[in-house]
């Protein structure tokens, strides 16, 4: 084979080397410019500039059984608006810089999941229920969100974003509006909170009747579907009988672990508020437009 034989950069003529050390300098003037086109400012966080509208919308319009009065906010829902906006603009995988620890990147998830499937209710026209696989399909798989520039949908998000972060607990924050979620809490999720809440929110799920019935009797623990959605996510194993230690590390009172598993029939109904709040004042001291007032 003949190679060529390569002259020092040293002893080629200066006219060329001028021109190399002036392309040169035009592609690092270019790559500059980008990157400062392409920089984030981190005090300019569009997500943490709206997380007090996402604080405002549980404030005025879910009460303390987490239940949200969807027909109100239907009415006033600009604050919900904004904040969804902010969630399509930026995402910890679009700015990564912008979240810089684990528990930056659950506390957005959870608030940006709960705050999108509170929109999806009301564009869904707030039905009654999500009984039916085709309706669960239509507001889980077919309904289209935006996080971070990407489109994608609430199934694809929770189980190939949410899930793989590892955090078995983020079942109990995460709420798709159905009367069998987790309580929404009335306050959002924050890093510097986030630890205490997932274990306040476990504790809570495995201390409710509502998620969790024990027959002595029979020797049967009956469990919220969402373990069974989810058993892998808790045992490694994958098998419903090794449930029971994961739900005693939460448990004010212990179940035997000989009981067998069943679980609870998942009720899809979608968890409205049974009468419009009272309290829906914005602290800005506008009044939400309420058409509809108890009696």
């Amino acid at each position: 084979m003949i190679f060529s034989k390569q002259i020092p950069f040293s002893k080629t003529p200066l006219r060329i080397q001028k021109l190399a050390a002036l392309k040169a300098f035009v592609v690092l003037l270019i790559l500059s410019v980008m990157n400062t086109a392409n920089a984030f400012d981190v005090k300019s966080n569009p997500y943490q500039d709206r997380l007090s509208d996402w604080s405002q919308t549980l404030e005025r319009f879910v009460d303390d059984q987490g239940r949200t009065d969807f027909e109100a906010l239907e009415q006033d829902i600009s604050q919900l608006q904004l904040f969804v906006d902010a969630v399509a603009e930026i995402s910890p995988l679009s700015h990564p810089e912008a979240f810089p620890t684990q528990a930056h990147v659950l506390a957005y998830h959870i608030n940006a999941y709960n705050a999108l499937a509170m929109k999806g209710v009301i564009e869904r026209g707030i039905p009654a229920n999500f009984s039916s696989l085709l309706k669960r399909a239509s507001f889980f798989k077919f309904r289209r969100v935006v996080i971070g520039g990407k489109k994608t949908n609430l199934y694809d998000y929770e189980n190939r974003v949410i899930r793989p972060l590892g955090e078995p607990r983020v079942h109990f924050a995460l709420n798709c509006m159905v009367v069998d979620c987790p309580r929404l809490p009335m306050k959002i999720f924050t890093p510097e909170s986030l630890e205490n809440d997932l274990q306040i929110a476990a504790v809570e799920f495995f201390n409710k009747p509502k998620h969790i019935e024990i027959s002595a009797d029979k020797q049967i623990v009956y469990l919220s579907g969402i373990m069974k959605f989810y058993t892998k996510d808790y045992v490694s194993s994958g098998k419903k009988g090794d449930l029971v230690a994961y739900v005693n590390q939460y448990r004010s009172d212990p179940i035997p672990t000989n009981y067998k598993v069943k679980f609870i029939d998942y009720n899809w109904t979608i968890n409205q508020a049974p009468e419009p709040r009272l309290s829906n004042k914005r602290d800005d001291g506008f009044k939400s437009k309420i058409t509809k007032f108890p009696s």
